[in-house]
């Protein structure tokens, strides 16, 4: 299937590894020129002339921290002097360590929401005046399953990603008019760092040896197994193509089943 995106440009976050990185990959793979945004600027350039020897495409990379409260103006600023517009913008940022409810302080929850909340909306309304203008975009969040079913020992995480829940909705009924789609991407256990990060944790806390924590996991998957950074970076290129241009505020989940609800 052609996805017709070929010469489009984007701007991926948190493309240092994992799931931002997987994305990119796969967005390049399909002809669109790519801009690699994260806190690690060795990797973003060993990332960005892979992509451009891989795939063909002009790969770019800016390093920049979300926390930094001057984020948005500047990537916003590097991704039009790179690519001169943003077609196809994926939000994604790391999660908070893990943690109870009764563990949270207002402090942390200020530093947090700076990474994973205002910099995305602050970014987002720098880059969707031109996709308006232009009558086509793409604006893709990567969330979590927390924000359908809350993980245990999550709480931060799972408080804070939610409201991107009712941001992405809100956003979606605002722009759909003028050709520009806004959903969110939901993983379940997708094989990265994150959920190593996350089963050694649980390992700790637990007393169990890691390969038992990663058993009980994949025991609670219909599919038996987690998944892979190229499958869900595919569904992500696919809700940023042209072919799924009639959906948009939309909670799409990528997790083998694993999410109870219906």
């Amino acid at each position: 299937m052609d996805l017709k995106i070929k010469g489009r440009k984007a701007l991926a976050l948190g493309a240092s590894r994992g799931l931002g990185l997987g994305i990119a990959n796969a967005l390049a793979a399909e002809g669109v020129e790519v801009l690699l945004c994260g806190r690690s600027a060795d990797l973003l350039e060993r990332n960005a002339a892979e992509i451009a020897a891989a795939h063909g495409v002009a790969a770019h990379h800016v390093s920049a921290d979300l926390a930094d409260g001057a984020f948005a103006e500047r990537v916003a600023g590097h991704a039009r002097a790179q690519l001169g517009h943003v077609d196809i913008l994926v939000n994604n940022t790391g999660g908070p360590a893990p943690g109870k409810v009764t563990d949270m302080s207002a402090d942390d929850l200020a530093r947090q929401a700076q990474m994973m909340i205002f910099g995305i909306i602050d970014l987002t309304n720098r880059l969707l005046p031109a996709m308006r203008e232009k009558g086509w975009g793409r604006v893709l969040t990567v969330a979590s399953s927390g924000v359908v079913q809350p993980i245990p020992n999550l709480a931060m995480s799972n408080t804070l990603r939610s409201a991107l829940v009712g941001w992405n909705k809100s956003l979606s009924n605002e722009i759909a008019a003028d050709g520009v789609t806004c959903n969110l991407l939901v993983p379940g256990r997708i094989h990265t760092a994150r959920v190593d990060q996350l089963d050694e944790a649980a390992a700790n806390r637990t007393g169990k040896t890691l390969e038992e924590v990663r058993a009980g996991s994949k025991a609670t998957i219909p599919a038996g197994r987690y998944g892979r950074v190229e499958e869900f970076a595919d569904m992500a290129t696919f809700l940023c193509s042209d072919r799924a241009g009639y959906t948009t505020g939309s909670i799409v989940r990528c997790d083998g089943g694993a999410i109870k609800g219906v």
